[in-house]
């Protein structure tokens, strides 16, 4: 049977990737978003659709009838998160509902994306076994999207998968996000020709980021794994500070470039350290990093110069 996956939030930064990932592994192609990016490539059959119609969601799901559902889309970013907490919940579990209501009789596999955001914070590396408990509305979306496909489990048998993902980054993601930001502002003060101020929040914080590719590839092979009642972190295993992170990226430019702290960057609540431990998924699936995030950081500097 050919397999047919259907990427909900295509148009987002990983969903170019992934959709990359599964075309290079022998899958039909479906994508659906509020408006398509012009990073979608011609083999993605793409459909516009607003993950909050519901109407339109099982109507798109019927048409496609895919093997495999991903939803991607998403309020992804904790600062947005603060700022919009009804709109995050509202995309983030409504969104996945009307996709698990619309999927049950035809019933795909589906992946729903969770977060290193919905564990309590720890200075150890995080396993799956760390306690649940997001202190922001992005991170408890996540729970709740993780708990209601627990219950469409057990209720409707579902093949429902769950992955939680740490810091993912890459060329295409939004300067929104704390590493493209700092790579844009080193990028332009080196095309300036003149010296300048690059503006930082916390770089005292310690993440884990991943290299986009690789997360897409755990992505493929969890949604094709056996047991879906596992739930896999995704993340490298290494935790950077970002005043290194910055550093590396300085060398980048040969303009003399000052650093300014600038307290609108920092968020109402930034845990020290967050580390992923990815030892289930190396151990049961056999995914390990092959890329790092100084391979990432490199493109996206190339990529704004």
């Amino acid at each position: 049977m050919n397999n047919k996956v259907l990427v909900f939030g295509i148009s987002g930064f990983v969903g170019s990737y992934l959709a990359e990932e599964f075309h290079s592994h022998g899958y039909e192609v479906f994508g659906s978003d509020i408006a398509r990016s012009e990073k979608i490539r011609e083999y993605v059959n793409f459909s516009e659709c607003d993950i909050l119609d519901g109407g339109k969601v099982s109507e798109l799901i019927n048409s496609v009838k895919p093997t495999h559902i991903v939803d991607l889309a998403a309020i992804s970013s904790v600062g947005l998160s603060w700022k919009i907490p009804q709109k995050t919940i509202a995309v983030n579990v409504e969104g996945a509902l009307n996709i698990l209501e619309a999927a049950k009789e035809i019933s795909p596999r589906i992946l729903l994306i969770g977060s290193s955001e919905e564990y309590a914070v720890s200075d150890e590396p995080i396993s799956e076994s760390t306690p649940l408990n997001a202190n922001n509305p992005y991170g408890i979306s996540k729970i709740m999207q993780e708990e209601f496909s627990k219950i469409y489990r057990e209720r409707y048998g579902m093949k429902i998968f769950h992955v939680r993902a740490f810091n993912h980054t890459g060329v295409g993601q939004s300067d929104s996000f704390v590493l493209p930001s700092f790579c844009k502002q080193v990028a332009e003060i080196e095309k300036s020709g003149k010296p300048g101020v690059i503006k930082v929040g916390n770089l005292s914080a310690k993440r884990d980021f991943s290299h986009v590719k690789d997360i897409v590839r755990a992505y493929r092979m969890v949604i094709e794994s056996d047991n879906c009642e596992t739930v896999y972190n995704i993340g490298s295993g290494m935790a950077h500070g970002l005043d290194d992170i910055l550093n590396y990226i300085l060398k980048f430019s040969k303009q003399n470039i000052s650093v300014e702290i600038d307290p609108e960057r920092f968020r109402p609540v930034d845990t020290p350290i967050i580390c992923c431990d990815n030892s289930l998924i190396r151990e049961k699936l056999g995914w390990k990093p092959e890329l790092s995030v100084f391979d990432a950081l490199r493109e996206m500097v190339e990529d704004y110069m």
